[in-house]
């Protein structure tokens, strides 16, 4: 009977019987799942390494490259497994993230591997690394975005789940809080019947909306035009209950604006964060950068434990409704110049002065 085994590092492993057959067959969709070493040699090899096999007796397997050198293994010069393939492994998981979106988040991870041309458990391992999610996380974000979309248009609310590949529509139900912030029929409605209070005033850096539901603080929006920031919500949610300036409401704004003002200070409230599951990690991370400190987008990759992704923790950054409270302005380009934002470079650049004094 086959088997996985579960690496301390959180990864799956091949028992040993399958990594041996697989250095035997010089298997290359397994290379970068591990790797192994040869005691009589003091080298360590990928399992596709074309070099004269040693016996089994003479072969330890390591989970990486890092645990063989560890160990005093140095790498041979056939196979070079101390070299990536970046490139080939970053155009299989782009392939791998356009079926995934094309599919709208229905394609299994045997599928993709396949198409990949490597072993499940390696493709897994791979697309983490890459997107900072696993397969069934960015499929999970993907059926989100497609069920917003459809919602509005489908027939029905069970043809609309359907359709964006959902096996049943209870594991559609037990997570639409989460996904839509509000009940499916509330978002199919453009937000018909929730109530989401905003106000719209002036800061030091201009106009600014804030707007918020039942969860918490939904968006704090920063502009010239206050009425382009009200079109902005509206075009969100076309049908919602719109409302503000009770007093509850009005000392919600003004700590809000003092905020802004001071971000050293705290929000100190709630927030109604909604994002996919990537975008989610990249702001976590961003809300981890005191004020008056920067990281650059490769770091923010790296902590949220996708390295090379620098590019898409712009985007996600650029997707950020919540200004200063989900503090963008804090990520710079690796020389440390700025770069876009989505509320005007010399507003990131007058935040960022502020919290340095």
């Amino acid at each position: 009977m086959t088997y996985m085994t579960m690496h301390k590092s959180g990864a799956t492993l091949p028992p040993e019987d399958e990594k041996w057959a697989a250095v035997l067959g010089r298997d290359r969709s397994m290379d970068g799942a591990f790797y192994y070493a040869v005691l009589t040699t003091g080298v360590y090899c990928r399992p596709s390494c074309p070099a004269r096999k040693a016996r089994r007796e003479n072969v330890l397997f390591f989970s990486t490259r890092e645990d063989a050198r560890r160990k005093g293994f140095r790498p041979c010069r056939r196979c070079r497994p101390d070299e990536d393939g970046d490139a080939a492994r970053t155009a299989a998981i782009e392939k791998a993230c356009r079926a995934i979106e094309e599919s709208g988040g229905s394609v299994s991870l045997a599928e993709l591997a396949r198409a990949a041309g490597i072993g499940r458990f390696h493709f897994h391992r791979l697309f983490k690394e890459a997107t900072g999610v696993t397969p069934k996380a960015y499929s999970s974000a993907v059926r989100r975005k497609t069920v917003r979309e459809k919602l509005p248009a489908e027939a029905s609310v069970t043809d609309a789940v359907y359709r964006s590949g959902f096996g049943s529509s209870s594991r559609f139900y037990e997570s639409s809080g989460k996904m839509l912030g509000m009940k499916p029929r509330e978002f199919r409605s453009g937000g018909k019947g929730v109530d989401l209070r905003f106000a719209v005033g002036q800061c030091s850096l201009g106009a600014i909306l804030v707007a918020a539901s039942e969860k918490g603080v939904a968006a704090i929006m920063l502009g010239d035009d206050p009425e382009a920031l009200v079109r902005e919500l509206e075009h969100s949610f076309p049908k919602a209950e719109l409302s503000g300036g009770d007093p509850d409401f009005e000392r919600l704004v003004a700590t809000v604006v003092g905020f802004v003002e001071d971000p050293s200070r705290g929000i100190g409230l709630p927030l109604d964060i909604r994002g996919t599951a990537f975008q989610e990690r990249v702001w976590r991370a961003l809300m981890e950068i005191p004020a008056g400190e920067t990281a650059t987008y490769s770091w923010i990759a790296a902590r949220i434990g996708a390295p090379g992704s620098a590019r898409a923790v712009g985007s996600a950054c650029a997707s950020n409704l919540l200004a200063v409270a989900i503090p963008c302005h804090r990520v710079v380009r690796t020389d440390g110049s700025l770069s876009g934002y989505r509320w005007g470079i010399e507003r990131k650049r007058s935040l960022l002065r502020r919290e340095s004094e």
